[in-house]
Formats: structure tokens, C-alpha cells, sequence
């Protein structure tokens, strides 16, 4: 376990498989979070998925982006290496970004949000209008969407499959049944092994529920008024998310005024993953 001053550099050839868990101070909480990439320009600081800790992004993804822009990844309050306990609303998981953000001593960054850490950059951004400039929101939908927080059939069979086999579950939410889908799928974990050593620890059954809670109440919130985001935004899912339904993408891209949708074929709510190769580039575009 290490610590640092909020403003030191981060180490620029640092991977996502060797980049140090570091610690900072916000809002009453010790946060933990990973730097790579280079020191310098806006960083790119992602928020992540439902029951996600830091080990949980995909290396190509990071590694990718890395190669040229400083990458921040935090675990949410009372995930993984983060103390407390878990918020039940996404509004107080914004706070908690935006309070981890300035102890870091940043006044701009790019936001990529990921499902649940969606709807925090979401919050963020209409919140905090001049600390985002620019924002990504893979796997997500807004705030009082259709079927957020519904546990529908599709979901509860794939999570139950997974508890029976005592595997995780995300092979079967995150990836489509066809070959494809399958060998993304095994690929993908395969990856998230590659970090070996200090690692953070899993969500806990609680932290996740508290998460559950969050998601339900923003499925049942009233929506928010998009069209105030005036951030330039990319957003993009797979074909078929399992989880958060793709239509949820396409409404997201329509009420966002400056926004583009990207979705990739034969891919599900790990799209992003299981395209990394096409999607880095569209990122990293994006936020130039």
C-alpha cells in the first residue's frame, strides 16, 4: 500500500498491470485510485460498473488511451480499495467524483462513464458544467429510463448461472451467445487476470446491494433535461446489451444536442471491450 501527494506526476510507463494503488483523501473518505500515462494535458478519469473496483477495466482499453493521455481510474466509495460506505443514490456517488477530482487538484477533466458510472458523469456534467469538458458514456442510459433496475429474465437467468458455477458473471452479461461473443468473452477475462499484484479487494454482497439501490431509484427518477449537457459527448454500447438496453444509448444520443453514437455489431454491454480496438481510436478522437 502506497501514498502520494494528490499532485505528483503520475509515472508515465506505468500499465494498467503495474500502475501502484494510491490513496487520497476526499469528502471525509481515503479513496483509492490508479494514474498512467503521460503527466501532462486534461485527464481522462473513468467511473465505473456496477460492482466494478479498479481491476475490473479492461488493459486494452486503459493501456490504449494511456499511450496518449493520463488515464485516472477510482474505485466509488466504499468499493474495492475505497473506505465508507456505499451511497444508495447516483447523486451522492457524483459528489463523491467530483470531491475525489479536486483532491487530486484537477479543475478539468474528460469524464468516461461507464453503465452505472454513466449515470455519475451524467450528474457530473450537469452539475459541475465547467469541470467536465468533454464526456464518454459507454453501457448506460438516463435517469428514469424503461427498465433500469428491473431485474428482467434474461438478467436474473444469466446471474444465477453464474452463482451456480461459482464464476463471474460477466461473460454472460457483458457478451452475446453467438462464437464471437463466446471468444470475446474468454478473452476479456483473460486480460482482467493479467494484473497480478496489488490488487484491490471484490465488492462486498452489501456494497452491491446499497449499488442495486442507487440503480433502482435513477430507473425510477424522472429524467433529467439532457439537452443542458453541452459537453461534446460520444456514446456507444453494443448491439445487444443484456443489462442496460441499447435503445437506452439511442435516447442518450438524441438528447444530448452535441453527441455521437457509436454501436458495434454482434456485442453486448462489454462492447467497448470486445472492440477495443475499434473503440480506442474513436476515443481517443473524441477527446482530441
Amino acid at each position: 500500500m502506497t501514498s502520494r501527494p494528490a499532485a505528483a506526476a503520475p509515472v508515465t510507463s506505468a500499465t494498467s498491470a503495474t500502475a501502484p494503488t494510491r490513496y487520497v483523501d476526499a469528502a471525509g473518505t481515503r479513496f483509492a485510485y490508479r494514474e498512467l500515462g503521460p503527466a501532462t494535458g486534461v485527464p481522462v478519469v473513468f467511473l465505473h460498473h456496477f460492482t466494478a473496483t479498479i481491476d475490473d477495466w479492461d488493459p486494452r482499453l486503459l493501456d490504449g488511451l494511456a499511450a496518449h493521455r493520463r488515464v485516472v481510474v477510482v474505485d466509488n466509495r466504499g468499493v474495492g480499495g475505497t473506505a465508507g460506505r456505499v451511497p444508495t443514490t447516483v447523486e451522492a456517488m457524483a459528489q463523491d467524483a467530483v470531491a475525489f477530482i479536486a483532491a487530486l487538484g484537477l479543475t478539468e477533466v474528460d469524464l468516461f462513464g461507464f453503465s452505472l458510472g454513466g449515470f455519475v458523469a451524467q450528474v457530473v456534467a450537469l452539475r459541475e458544467p465547467s469541470l467536465v469538458r468533454r464526456l464518454v458514456l459507454t453501457g448506460t442510459g438516463p435517469a428514469g429510463f424503461p427498465g433500469v433496475g428491473r431485474l428482467n429474465r434474461r438478467l436474473l437467468t444469466d446471474s444465477a448461472q453464474g452463482a451456480v458455477r461459482l464464476r463471474d458473471p460477466k461473460p454472460l452479461l457483458f457478451f452475446t451467445r453467438t462464437p464471437t461473443g463466446r471468444a470475446a468473452a474468454r478473452d476479456y477475462m483473460a486480460r482482467l487476470a493479467e494484473r497480478t499484484e496489488d490488487r484491490v479487494p471484490a465488492t462486498s454482497l452489501r456494497g452491491a446491494a446499497r449499488q442495486l439501490v442507487a440503480i433502482v431509484r435513477w430507473g425510477a427518477a424522472e429524467p433529467m433535461d439532457l439537452g443542458a449537457i453541452g459537453q461534446p459527448t460520444l456514446v456507444a454500447n453494443g448491439e445487444d446489451d443484456r443489462m442496460l438496453a441499447t435503445r437506452g444509448s439511442f435516447d442518450l444520443a438524441h438528447r444530448i444536442p452535441d453527441a455521437r453514437l457509436v454501436v458495434y455489431p454482434d456485442a453486448g454491454h462489454g462492447g467497448v471491450f470486445q472492440h477495443h480496438d475499434r473503440f480506442v481510436p474513436e476515443v481517443l478522437a473524441h477527446l482530441a
